[in-house]
């Protein structure tokens, strides 16, 4: 066992996001962390306040929750002992997806599915536990100390007073409303470049008790379809903890759900089958529906200014948000803390910052790829068109995706490049390449592929008064 030689520095992380969280978790191993947090930090699975899309259904898939166990050890046990589901992909899981019903292989990946309330929870106890983070709640960081070539500390709002917290590294982890850019312009730093596109996107969320016996039911998922030019509709039922499903329902500009609970049923049936809303008939509404519209896919690009500030990095949502459709908001951002650990233990000198920061831009492209190309397909989305390698990387995936319906090496390549457990260039691999390209695919099923169990108890769902 190696001998604990005391923190090398101080770091401050800016919020007590999942992010700011997993940032102290990486950081606490070689370093004393102050996270400071604006809002009252819930003592247990409670609604935190600043988490608006908490009410959303969330994914942790495999790569991210591999990144997180490494980062908080335990914290998968505790989740699942706390009810969240882990959901074997594809065999837990119904889907419809652009190219037909994907076949339920085993277990290829896999995500956890609970609500964020408890994944929030679970993480900032274990971290928070830590004999080296403090936590402070009720402040805020409201600008930077430092130059343009070194930030030395955070100007903090806490209570009445204004007081100056010095480091030896920042993280802001302030989620999309950081106000990164606006501190390093009072820096007198160039603005930095960002990247958006937005398919105008809105969610409508509903949590309902689950249907008596459902415990183990599948997961189930109905996807758009961007080849047929009209606003895409998708729909979730997420199994989550306590014996309730967590069900979201979303469509692009155009075709938005609203927040009626009258509405509810009726845009889930609309969608491209309408499993979802029978399924929801039989469940017991608990809350209201909640809508959001902040689901625009927004990159600041740090990682290419040509001057950037030693003990400055930014990570998670002020780095780079992605439409939700995809679960890969929590996956990054944990991503993005391994990376921040495995740059500090090659050395806290100068560069540190603008390797981390390289880092971070490296484990976000994956996700930021398929988010945007993908939803600039719809009516009306707004942001930089992908060029003609982008229209024929499209039209690979389309292949990509109906070949993945029923053949297991395209499945497999497909789920590692969506659990974020391998590179975009898994796709390309010639076995996977064979698959794709080679002709006479079969017609995917028109039903959903639940197993003989599994429709019986639908049966019995559906004829009892």
């Amino acid at each position: 066992m190696g001998v604990d030689r005391g923190p090398r520095g101080k770091a401050l992380v800016i919020g007590g996001s999942l992010t700011g969280m997993l940032a102290a978790a990486a950081l606490a191993e070689t370093m004393q962390v102050t996270v400071l947090e604006r809002y009252a930090m819930p003592h247990g699975p409670l609604p935190r306040q600043g988490v608006p899309q908490a009410r959303h259904a969330h994914l942790l898939w495999s790569g991210g929750a591999r990144a997180i166990e490494a980062l908080v050890p335990g914290a998968t046990e505790r989740l699942l002992a706390a009810g969240a589901r882990h959901i074997a992909v594809p065999r837990d899981l119904v889907v419809l997806t652009s190219g037909g019903w994907l076949t339920r292989f085993p277990e290829q990946q896999h995500f956890l599915s609970c609500t964020r309330d408890l994944l929030d929870w679970v993480v900032r106890d274990l971290v928070a536990a830590k004999p080296r983070v403090r936590v402070l709640p009720g402040h805020a960081a409201v600008g930077l100390r430092g130059t343009t070539t070194q930030v030395t500390g955070v100007l903090v709002h806490g209570g009445r007073r204004e007081e100056t917290l010095e480091a030896d590294l920042v993280v802001d982890a302030g989620g999309r409303a950081s106000a990164m850019p606006r501190w390093l312009d009072r820096l007198g730093l160039p603005a930095v470049r960002t990247d958006v596109v937005d398919s105008g996107l809105g969610y409508a969320s509903r949590l309902f008790h689950a249907p008596p016996g459902t415990d183990g039911f599948p997961a189930v998922n109905v996807q758009a379809d961007p080849r047929q030019h009209v606003p895409g509709l998708n729909g979730t039922i997420l199994p989550v903890e306590d014996g309730r499903w967590l069900v979201t329902l979303s469509g692009t500009r155009g075709g938005q759900p609203t927040g009626e609970a009258a509405d509810f049923e009726d845009f889930a049936r609309s969608l491209r089958h309408p499993v979802i809303g029978d399924l929801v008939t039989r469940a017991t509404p608990l809350t209201e529906v909640t809508v959001s519209h902040s689901t625009a896919n927004r990159r600041r690009r740090y990682e290419r200014m040509r001057v950037w500030p030693d003990g400055l990095v930014v990570l998670g949502d002020a780095l780079a948000t992605y439409n939700p459709l995809y679960g890969h908001g929590m996956s990054v951002a944990a991503r993005h803390a391994l990376a921040l650990r495995r740059q500090v233990e090659r050395g806290t000198g100068p560069g540190l910052a603008r390797r981390v920061q390289r880092a971070a831009a490296r484990a976000t492209d994956a996700a930021w790829v398929l988010a945007g190309t993908q939803d600039l397909r719809y009516p009306g989305a707004e942001g930089r068109s992908p060029g003609p390698l982008g229209g024929l990387m499209t039209g690979y995936t389309d292949r990509l995706m109906h070949a993945a319906t029923h053949r297991g090496r395209p499945a497999r390549a497909l789920l590692d490049v969506l659990s974020l457990s391998a590179g975009q260039a898994a796709l390309l691999r010639p076995d996977v390449l064979a698959s794709v390209l080679w002709p006479g695919h079969p017609e995917p099923p028109q039903d959903p592929p639940f197993t003989e169990e599994e429709r019986a108890l639908m049966i019995s769902l559906f004829t009892r008064r």
